[in-house]
């Protein structure tokens, strides 16, 4: 037993040290954007800085989780049940360390789970790929895709994502008991948490005939668990406010009506040249990047890993208004792992990192300019 502690003691030492480094760098250009942020506001509007700016880390969706955070759901408007459970309540319950500030939950709570997602990361694709240069490759690239400063801001991104990864490696190594905990974790924390499900089931469908009778029953459990957790939530928000779909009808209201993903994404390439040039049309470079991403996906990664991403992918690009489309990007975590292939070559890999970093600071600083919405 000492040993075996010892042993996984030394191996978290050297995930740690692997990550550490771009964990901090993705935080350095965080502050660069928060920098270049005020700086223009200062010499733009110098009298009307934008309120996101003084948010900091706790600006746009991070206002929302702080309050259910402090206050509940009731003291928020009905658009707040979007936001799923599980992070304020966590942010609720650590802010007895941080004295009552919430905020400072939240932020404290997102960046640690951070941390622990570049080293989930790291393992999953050594247990995929057994390649120690792939798995840093992997982290660096995942800890600055577009959108993924969001994971230093008071988001319930970083929990899920790390749930989400550590449902990938429970469900591929066949850890079912794991893999229904994390199940539990995805669907208790946001929306699109129902998407594990479709991978989870994939896998027990490939281990089904070799599987005993009782891992069966636990994988059947795995699959259904991102829908249990979200089904009380669901539930709880039908004896509150007497209407269970809530937390996704709100979302119209901000997202538009769902649309056929390939024709938004054709009309996408038209607002490029049109007066939605500076609006949905910025998000087009990303969008055909991360669809190119996703055929990768396919072919380098096994098939769950193509599903999850899709299933994401879709529900973003389906949307009429694609505000946030980078940050589903990062949701759907195979992309950036299909990155990391391609950027085995050196020279590709400086140009991937460098428009990474700089797509960093630039997406955060208009962020906090009010001028995007991450």
């Amino acid at each position: 037993m000492t040993s075996t502690i010892a042993s996984r003691s030394r191996a978290l030492v050297v995930d740690v040290r692997e990550v550490i480094i771009p964990w901090l760098t993705t935080r350095v250009l965080i502050a660069a954007g928060f920098i270049t942020a005020y700086a223009a506001s200062e010499h733009l509007v110098p009298k009307d800085r934008p309120n996101v700016l003084t948010e900091g880390l706790i600006a746009w969706d991070g206002t929302w989780y702080r309050d259910i955070a402090a206050h509940g759901y009731n003291a928020v408007a009905p658009d707040g049940l979007r936001f799923f459970p599980l992070f304020p309540l966590l942010g609720r319950a650590l802010s007895v360390v941080t004295l009552g500030r919430t905020d400072v939950a939240l932020i404290l709570l997102a960046n640690v789970a951070s941390l622990f997602l570049a080293i989930a990361i790291r393992r999953l694709v050594i247990f995929e790929r057994g390649s120690t240069e792939l798995a840093n490759r992997a982290v660096w690239i995942v800890c600055l895709f577009p959108g993924a400063f969001v994971l230093a801001w008071g988001y319930a991104e970083s929990l899920w994502l790390l749930a989400a990864v550590f449902g990938f490696w429970a469900i591929r190594s066949r850890r079912w008991g794991w893999a229904i905990a994390a199940g539990l974790v995805v669907g208790f924390s946001r929306p699109l948490g129902i998407a594990l499900a479709a991978p989870a089931l994939i896998e027990l469908i490939r281990v089904w005939r070799q599987a005993k009778n009782d891992e069966r029953a636990l994988g059947v459990v795995a699959v259904a668990s991102p829908f249990a957790a979200t089904g009380v939530y669901l539930l709880w928000v039908n004896n509150v406010f007497g209407d269970a779909w809530l937390p996704f009808s709100v979302q119209n209201t901000l997202r538009g009506t769902s649309a056929n993903p390939i024709s938004r994404v054709w009309e996408g390439i038209s607002q490029m040249f049109g007066s939605q040039r500076l609006g949905d049309g910025l998000h087009i470079p990303f969008a055909i990047a991360f669809v190119v991403l996703l055929v990768l996906t396919f072919r380098w990664w096994p098939a769950s890993y193509g599903v999850f991403a899709a299933i994401v992918l879709m529900a973003a690009l389906g949307a009429e208004n694609w505000n946030s489309l980078e940050r589903y990007g990062i949701n759907a975590f195979p992309l950036a792992l299909t990155l990391a292939v391609p950027a085995r070559n050196a020279k590709v890999d400086r140009v991937v990192t460098t428009v990474l970093a700089g797509g960093v600071v630039a997406l955060s600083a208009l962020a906090w300019m009010g001028a995007y919405v991450p």
